[in-house]
């Protein structure tokens, strides 16, 4: 009895694993889909991308449903307790950078037919490879198990901070340079922060990795932030 108990928790782990490497893959995809429709302004894509996100809210739900079943049949005690909270913490930073790539995909279907600006959009290319590469990491010390490597990300999170500030910077100059800029940067600018907030979630996984494998909970508040801790060495 006990060794089949163990099994079907094992199987219970396995699934959320699973659930967890789909949701991280369609999360990527729709970041970098949306980001491709917002440099080509291809609204069919970016509409491609909204639709998507059912599919990972849809996985998040399946995730929650399966965790909390788990935690009340098998009632996991210390790394095991940490594996299955862990899992729901992170499908949720999951389902919300896939809002923040759906939030990209509807502004471009808002300025498809805007005069394009093709200079503006460079700075949001640089965050979105930063922003990328910290999911990409994340995923792989979690699916590694790797408490190093999650905290190597978590330190990363001031240099898109300050890429951010510099995308500002140079958008308000554009806007500034030609009002007929206005409307169009506008909307570069919420792009901007929905990629920063892409970031701040792959922080929020790199802390939950750290807390399933070792149990510590890194502090918020000791995270780096913005350009001045973006400096530090």
């Amino acid at each position: 009895m006990v060794d089949h108990t163990v099994r079907s928790f094992d199987a219970d782990l396995e699934t959320l694993d699973r659930h967890i490497s789909e949701m991280g893959g369609i999360a990527e995809k729709m970041l970098s889909d949306a980001m491709d429709a917002l440099a080509t302004m291809n609204a069919e894509l970016a509409h491609r991308v909204v639709e998507t996100d059912l599919r990972l809210d849809h996985l998040q739900r399946t995730v929650e449903d399966l965790a909390v079943r788990t935690l009340a049949r098998r009632q996991p005690v210390a790394v095991d307790l940490r594996d299955v909270v862990g899992v729901m913490r992170i499908a949720a930073d999951l389902e919300r950078i896939g809002d923040q790539a759906k939030n990209i995909a509807k502004r471009t279907t808002k300025i498809a037919g805007e005069p394009r600006l093709s200079r503006a959009v460079i700075g949001l290319k640089s965050m979105h490879e930063v922003a990328a590469n910290q999911l990409k990491d994340v995923l792989d010390a979690y699916a590694q198990r790797d408490a190093s490597a999650a905290r190597a990300v978590w330190a990363r999170d001031a240099e898109l901070d300050a890429l951010e500030d510099s995308v500002f910077r140079d958008l308000l100059t554009f806007m500034m340079e030609d009002p007929r800029n206005i409307t169009f940067c506008t909307h570069l600018l919420f792009c901007s922060k929905n990629l920063e907030r892409v970031g701040d979630h792959a922080t929020n996984i790199a802390e939950t990795v750290v807390y399933i494998v070792t149990g510590e909970n890194l502090s918020g508040e000791d995270r780096p932030r913005g350009p001045e801790a973006a400096a530090l060495p």
